[in-house]
């Protein structure tokens, strides 16, 4: 990154410094300004072989414990800053906080957000006052569009994971929980970009140095297992997960000295042990959390941590900011994965009365059925409609109904020749259900790329600004990390009103 847009209080090559001082400051500044959320007995600790013990920050009023850093960096601004304001990018539960409590001090906040980030979140920051700049495909490309718009408007810009007073403001958790639980054993952590586990593990090796400190990071970017490996943070490219809150590339450059050095353990965890523990949370706890915040019970019921049964386990859950359709089908593949959610295929119905028989039958076991897609002739093609119908833009569907009336009008042989035309007349292929479905898929394909409306007017897609850098990557790293850094500036220099 050029030195004209980098962060001076995340520099990797001057990390800085946090101390016990910071941390008691913080609690000081921070009581009565934040919810102390509650640590209690898990109701079902027995069947754990574990004294279980949950502290629930996802009670807080914006939903996760991001709102201590942003409270305490915020009280910390000068005067003048105050009245010029803040900037920081963030996907979800930083922003929140920022712009909550933004707000309550009359401070003004803007936020750069990613193209992927869910509506509601960034109609929630707007609620909260806050200018919010969509732009981005990533954090990364956000977080440089907002590093250009502190230099150029003045603005402060907040890290909401390294920034040193966040990781200080994450630190009071620690004097929280050791009030609250006595001769604590372990404390399970969630890694993202490493703040939060930075924070806690500072104040509670000083104040308990015999409690362990266990980190729990995604199998889908384990960017702090990849920065022990290269002895400083290193980038990890993060694929599509549940606990999209933990989906940090690069580790924290203040933040990992810190936690290299105090943790104790360090375990990766896949998805499926993930939506299971939220499973058990909504079931056993009455708790709807996000899936960053259901990692820690996640290593616990994969084994992971099996040297903590008999003893006094603390496990942070951090956030609940999820949308309604994200957690159902998490709960979905919980209960898949606990086997508690079965797929089977019948022709039980396709006889008179089949359908209540195998109804029947299910009821004799003590089986419920969760969803039922009933289909004779074209049952292998409608359901692969119906998958692509749930993938595609509105603009882009093919109804099933227009489909089925082509079928009807012309021969199955017929259809295939409209479809793939480049097929061979000479030596015809054998037909066979799946040969439609596949036209089928091509033509919709086809459809899509059609009437897929063009970015920047009628420009060519090649020419707008992520064309250019899709381009760029196939140039040396050099070049291409030049012409990146060159379109973000163009482009944060442009952001006039928030979009």
């Amino acid at each position: 990154m050029d030195d004209d847009i980098i962060d001076v209080n995340c520099n990797p090559k001057k990390p800085r410094d946090i101390n016990l001082e910071h941390i008691t400051t913080a609690d000081l500044l921070l009581k009565g300004e934040v919810v102390k959320t509650p640590c209690t007995r898990a109701a079902n600790s027995p069947a754990y072989n574990m004294d279980l013990y949950f502290k629930k920050e996802f009670m807080q009023v914006t939903g996760s414990f991001k709102e201590r850093g942003a409270r305490f960096a915020l009280l910390l601004l000068s005067d003048r800053q105050k009245e010029i304001g803040v900037v920081s990018a963030s996907t979800g539960n930083h922003a929140l906080a920022i712009s909550y409590h933004g707000n309550q001090l009359n401070i003004p906040v803007t936020v750069v957000m990613p193209t992927c980030t869910s509506r509601w979140k960034i109609e929630k920051c707007r609620s909260y006052k806050a200018t919010v700049i969509i732009e981005g495909r990533d954090i990364a490309e956000s977080r440089i569009v907002a590093l250009v718009l502190a230099k150029e408007r003045q603005l402060e810009y907040i890290n909401g994971y390294d920034h040193p007073h966040v990781i200080a403001g994450c630190g009071t958790i620690g004097f929280e929980v050791l009030n609250q639980v006595p001769k604590i054993d372990a404390i399970v952590v969630p890694i993202g970009g490493g703040g939060l586990i930075a924070g806690m593990a500072l104040t509670v090796k000083m104040a308990s140095p015999n409690t362990k400190i266990i980190g729990v990071e995604l199998e889908k970017c384990p960017s702090f297992t990849r920065a022990l490996e290269n002895k400083s943070p290193i980038y990890t490219a993060p694929n599509s997960s549940v606990a999209e809150g933990l989906l940090v590339p690069t580790m924290g450059c203040n933040a990992f000295p810190m936690a290299y050095t105090l943790i104790d353990k360090l375990v990766v965890v896949r998805e499926s042990w993930i939506t299971l523990a939220m499973l058990r949370l909504v079931e056993e706890e009455g708790c709807i959390v996000e899936g960053a915040a259901a990692v820690g019970l996640a290593a616990i019921l994969a084994g992971q941590l099996n040297e903590l049964q008999m003893k006094r386990v603390v496990v942070l859950l951090t956030g609940c900011n999820t949308d309604v359709v994200s957690f159902g089908r998490a709960l979905e593949r919980g209960l898949f994965a606990e086997r508690r959610l079965l797929q089977a295929d019948s022709d039980e119905s396709e006889r008179q009365g089949g359908l209540l028989g195998l109804l029947e039958k299910l009821s004799k076991h003590g089986l419920a059925v969760n969803d039922l897609l009933s289909e004779t002739v074209w049952l292998k093609l409608a359901y692969k409609m119906e998958v692509d119908r749930r993938n595609m833009p509105s603009h882009n569907l093919l109804s099933l109904a227009v489909l089925t009336k082509k079928l009807e009008d012309s021969s199955l042989k017929t259809t295939n020749q409209q479809i793939m035309p480049n097929e061979s007349k000479e030596n015809p292929k054998t037909e066979s259900l799946d040969e439609p479905k596949k036209g089928v898929q091509k033509a919709l394909e086809k459809r899509a790329e059609e009437e897929k409306p063009k970015r920047l007017s009628e420009q060519s897609p090649q020419r707008t600004r992520y064309g250019i850098l899709e381009k760029a990557r196939q140039e040396p790293p050099s070049v291409y990390k030049h012409k990146k850094l060159s379109m973000l500036k163009r482009v944060a220099s442009s952001k006039k009103h928030p979009v």
